[in-house]
């Protein structure tokens, strides 16, 4: 009887060191992404976190067996959260222009423009016809960058309005409260279809920029591994095809 039970806490004890060393060499790989820029990455009405750029990451994790960690970021904390460790990359239509020396970027895999959006009904045609409005604009954004960057064009609105987020500054557009919301193309492009329409872009565009995902500076290993998967993904097709169900094949510049 002794001999037996020896036996079995010998095997309990074996069973439970392989789990133990299975869970060590599990990978999980923390995405940071702002839930609340459609249609990169945001929460759907079934409450779960979606987008374009969570699918790319999804496939990443899923051709390299990692556990892929969707990690919703306070935008203005991004650089805090990615150098302490909490997440692996930032991963959410994140402008590399003006920011190359910041992170390690993988390549750029979308052209994107920023853009003003104004109300079809409101009478106004150009950026010139802005002059004196109240104009909105996310926080920390590459849309606030370009209007800081342009002195003239800054001082020509009566105001500029910064919004932790894309959806409230459509609402305070929607109430009159703002003329303008300067933003990602992508992004006004699902805004105004979610809308039913009733908005229009401007064909004078404000800036023009591209998309990379941002590693923590010098974490070149991480991002190969991402960097290769993404090049696999754009040669098999698995890439165009995530790009078409989000409606931005147009915009996809890897591989071309």
């Amino acid at each position: 009887m002794k001999k037996i039970l020896s036996l079995v806490l010998a095997l309990t004890l074996v069973s439970a060191m392989l789990m133990g060393c299975g869970n060590k060499e599990a990978k999980t790989f923390t995405v940071g992404f702002d839930a609340e820029f459609p249609p990169y990455g945001y929460m759907d009405d079934a409450g779960e976190y979606v987008g374009f750029d969570l699918d790319l990451a999804a496939e990443v994790c899923e051709r390299n067996g990692w556990e892929l960690v969707k990690r919703p970021i306070d935008w203005d904390s991004k650089d805090m959260e990615l150098n302490s460790g909490s997440i692996d990359c930032i991963w959410n239509g994140f402008t590399m222009n003006g920011r190359e020396e910041l992170y390690t970027w993988s390549s750029a895999y979308v052209d994107n423009s920023q853009v003003f959006v104004v109300a079809e009904d409101a009478g106004i045609a150009s950026q010139a016809d802005l002059a004196g409005k109240n104009i909105g604009v996310q926080r920390d954004s590459s849309a606030l960058a370009a209007i800081n960057d342009d002195e003239e064009l800054k001082n020509s609105f009566a105001s500029v309005t910064e919004y932790a987020d894309y959806n409230t500054a459509f609402l305070d557009l929607e109430a009159g409260a703002i003329d303008s919301v300067a933003m990602d193309i992508g992004v006004a492009d699902y805004q105004i279809e979610e809308r039913n329409g009733g908005y229009v872009i401007l064909s004078d565009y404000l800036s023009s920029e591209q998309y990379g995902v941002g590693f923590k500076l010098g974490n070149t290993e991480l991002r190969d591994q991402v960097e290769a998967t993404l090049q696999e993904m754009v040669k098999d097709g698995k890439f165009n095809e995530i790009a078409e169900k989000w409606g931005l094949q147009d915009m996809v510049i890897l591989g071309k």
